[in-house]
């Protein structure tokens, strides 16, 4: 049986330029304050939560002011190990693939800019994963969604993933961004980029999802946010008071 995941993985590597200039205080979205803490904080505190202790961060753009900034702002416990993704402006599944070298086992991966709550990782960190399979955190409370056009859809079928894009109009749950994984993901990810030189995540779970090898994990009653806007960091704002 694999081992609980004790490494997180979180990816900050992108413009965040639907973000940029919210607060003065910073144009690095990863930086920008939610309720008085850093989105990236609260990512790392909530990878504490799921019982992680060591985190690879994967940082592309403004990598080194991201790095200081990161370091400065986060005095907890977790070991941090900074890995570097020099093709961030193609899509996110090259920044988990970064991440490869950093990882050896089970991992949460997860966004810099999603707000999540307790429940929700609790839940992230008692799951094993099966050896080549990995898991999506979903939300199935459809109406509580803030912004449903900018959320990815996803399709559950006996606790499954069958479908996932952001474009799907027949869905029946929604990517909350917490995954738990095996080298699985990374292979699928791998095959994809040497394919066609460029990968999303959600190719990676479409490629697990055909063998039958991509599984939800339903939040429940949990708390998520994406604070990918303006609009929904007055929301995750207004949630999280």
């Amino acid at each position: 049986m694999s081992a609980l995941p004790k490494t997180g993985v979180v990816l900050a590597a992108g413009f965040g330029s639907r973000l940029k200039g919210v607060v003065a205080s910073t144009d690095l979205k990863p930086l920008t304050p939610v309720a008085g803490t850093p989105l990236i904080v609260r990512t790392l505190n909530s990878l504490e939560t799921a019982g992680c202790t060591r985190v690879v961060i994967v940082l592309g753009h403004h990598a080194g002011v991201m790095e200081a900034g990161i370091r400065t702002a986060y005095d907890g416990p977790l070991d941090l190990v900074f890995a570097l993704n020099e093709r961030y402006a193609k899509q996110n599944g090259l920044s988990v693939l970064a991440a490869r070298f950093f990882v050896d086992g089970p991992f949460i991966l997860t966004m810099a800019d999603h707000v999540f709550g307790d429940e929700v990782m609790d839940l992230a960190g008692r799951y094993t994963p099966e050896p080549g399979h990995a898991a999506l955190l979903v939300d199935f409370k459809l109406a509580t969604i803030f912004d449903m056009d900018d959320a990815t859809k996803a399709v559950v079928e006996d606790g499954k993933i069958v479908a996932i894009d952001k474009t799907l109009s027949d869905f029946n749950a929604v990517d909350t961004g917490v995954f738990v994984c095996t080298d699985g993901l990374m292979d699928a990810l791998q095959a994809l980029d040497e394919a066609h030189g460029d990968a999303s995540l959600s190719d990676g779970v479409r490629h697990l999802a055909a063998s039958g090898r991509m599984h939800a994990l339903d939040i429940g009653d949990g708390f998520w946010q994406d604070v990918d806007t303006p609009e929904m960091m007055a929301h995750a704002e207004t949630m999280l008071a």
